[in-house]
């Protein structure tokens, strides 16, 4: 089983078509003909028979991978590009994002957008399991109904493989951080989500810190660290940081045996306990987060420990948009006018003409590409070492 096909089936079990054997170029395996357990089905009532539907739908997918019609505005380099796409995109009149911004966020992003085109966007917002999950969905079953993706790199990359995003050529690529637009030019990073550690000033003094990732050993932390439990990007990241293999796995296991972690599910609740004081030091929560709380009043800051782990969210627009040219201009509004916008929230940009909140600290950016190939490998690792033992 190809890598590939292990990480789709590990990290969607309800995805349709998840248990087909692939070959790492993409496609739809014979098993993927069957409907795995538990499909979801997004709009129930319009599948007709449950076997029958399924193999219709996923067949369809299959005699359509390579022929499927991509929007001429996407690669088109003449001068007049950006006014041929708005002037498009506006005859078009709408446009459907499919997203993990948090919603408090949203609005920063898409009410510029709305005003400056009058196009209005509808928003769908879930975690990112959910996002790449129903994305899939509707592309095996041919209900084209999402325009553009915004989500994490490695997952894109991921909707990439599967043939659901269309290439786009930029002339804002250029401008971008290295590494933010993969060959195949199927998304482009837009933003860095930039772990950071945090914790609270009524419990922690600023002078009693961890300057390194090696303090983080020092007995007195112990009872008192915090990590996001799916973070295993950064743990692998943290575990090349400190000498790779096995000397690198063994630091977190020294940490787990002299201090202990508290793995707890979301970033969000992770930097509202360490608001509260139920955990002092959260070694994994997204820069703004805490950056957003403490202006707001809240007794806590963030810190980095460097190099700060870094993971790229990005943007792609499906192949089968119902809206294409709007896609397209949400795509270069996403890597221009956003990127102002998004510091205003305390978000990393990845145009490297905009000044980042986070100018001055060194960030390591994680491979999306191999985040997705190593999947299976480092959260089965982060498993064992880490969240597995907290339970102890």
């Amino acid at each position: 089983m190809s890598s590939q096909a292990r990480w789709r089936s590990r990290r969607l079990p309800e995805a349709v078509g998840l248990r087909a054997v692939q070959a790492r170029a993409g496609g739809l395996g014979a098993a993927a003909l069957r409907p795995p357990e538990g499909a979801v089905r997004l709009r129930p009532g319009k599948a007709g028979s449950a076997a029958g539907s399924w193999v219709l739908a996923i067949g369809l997918a299959i005699a359509s991978v390579g022929v499927c019609a991509q929007s001429p505005l996407a690669t088109y380099a003449g001068p007049d590009r950006l006014a041929r796409i708005v002037e498009a995109a506006k005859k078009e009149g709408a446009l459907t994002l499919y997203t993990t911004i948090a919603e408090k966020d949203l609005p920063t992003l898409i009410k510029p957008f709305e005003a400056k085109y009058g196009i209005p966007v509808k928003v769908w917002r879930a975690g990112t399991d959910k996002v790449l999950q129903r994305t899939l969905a509707e592309s095996a079953a041919r209900r084209n109904e999402v325009d553009v993706v915004h989500f994490g790199s490695p997952e894109m990359e991921a909707l990439s493989r599967e043939k659901v995003l269309q290439p786009v050529l930029s002339p804002t690529y250029k401008d971008l951080l290295p590494g933010s637009v993969p060959a195949h030019h199927q998304w482009a990073a837009t933003l860095l989500s930039v772990w950071v550690q945090a914790y609270n000033t009524n419990v922690v003094k600023k002078a009693d810190l961890p300057k390194t990732y090696a303090d983080l050993l020092n007995p007195k932390w112990k009872g008192k660290l915090g990590l996001e439990a799916k973070n295993q990007d950064w743990f692998q990241s943290v575990v090349e940081v400190m000498g790779g293999g096995d000397k690198g796995l063994k630091f977190f296991s020294d940490l787990m045996a002299v201090n202990g972690v508290s793995p707890r599910t979301g970033h969000t609740l992770l930097t509202n306990l360490v608001v509260s004081g139920e955990v002092p030091l959260a070694l994994s929560v997204y820069n703004y987060m805490p950056e957003q709380a403490k202006k707001k009043g809240a007794p806590i800051e963030w810190f980095a420990l460097e190099p700060a782990i870094a993971r790229s969210n990005a943007v792609g627009v499906a192949l089968k948009a119902p809206h294409p040219a709007a896609a397209l201009l949400f795509h270069e509004f996403m890597l221009t006018d956003a990127q102002h916008l998004m510091t205003t929230i305390d978000y990393v940009p990845t145009n490297s003409t905009v000044t980042s909140p986070l100018k001055g600290v060194k960030i390591l950016i994680t491979d999306p590409i191999k985040s997705l190939d190593e999947a299976e490998k480092w959260g089965k690792l982060f498993d064992e070492t880490v969240i597995k033992k907290a339970g102890r």
